[in-house]
């Protein structure tokens, strides 16, 4: 049996853990970009309402408060957030690539189990075709009295046994294509 095409990846819909560790990279990387592109604070404008009541014969007196705060620090301030930002995005890179590696590996491994399934069901196809055959023969050779009663029992007892072998390597089949779904990042 050869495999299907709905077992190879498309470009449409990825992997949707690398989604996410691809985006998670991009953040990363948007942040060292955002270090690069701003190495000062961002400047502070503060306004607020004031109020002071001087004693019992005087009016209270209110007044607007308005601030500017423009920092003019070096880059030296913010080399500790441009390394923490790097780190970051290496650490991002750095899990991307890993989780790539063990995406293709299970999914290298998921398909040779497909492989394998098929191989075996293929093989256990051909056991209880054999073997139908062989208690076919059997019960013909006991209907001419040449082979007695428990051979024949014994030889449909095989077939019988490798025709359910060969039901259950169907559903091992159809849990292989599954899975290989499954890892693909698709639901079965």
């Amino acid at each position: 049996m050869a495999a299907t095409n709905d077992d190879a990846p498309s470009a449409a819909a990825p992997h949707p853990e690398l989604q996410l560790a691809s985006l998670s990279t991009e953040l990363a990387r948007q942040r060292v970009d955002l270090m690069r592109l701003s190495r000062r604070d961002a400047p502070e404008l503060t306004l607020g309402v004031r109020q002071d009541v001087p004693g019992r014969a005087e009016a209270s007196r209110g007044s607007l408060v308005l601030g500017l705060r423009l920092p003019f620090g070096t880059d030296d301030r913010n080399r500790s957030l441009e390394a923490m930002a790097l780190s970051e995005l290496d650490v991002a890179q750095t899990q991307e690539l890993r989780l790539r590696e063990r995406v293709d590996s299970d999914i290298a491994a998921a398909r040779d189990a497909l492989r394998l399934a098929m191989v075996q069901l293929d093989a256990e196809t051909a056991r209880g075709r054999l073997l139908r055959e062989r208690a076919m023969l059997l019960d013909k050779s006991f209907r001419a009295g040449e082979t007695p009663l428990p051979d024949l029992l014994r030889a449909l007892t095989a077939a019988a046994q490798a025709d359910s072998a060969a039901a259950r390597q169907t559903a091992a089949l159809g849990l292989a294509r599954a899975r290989l779904q499954q890892t693909l990042g698709r639901l079965p």
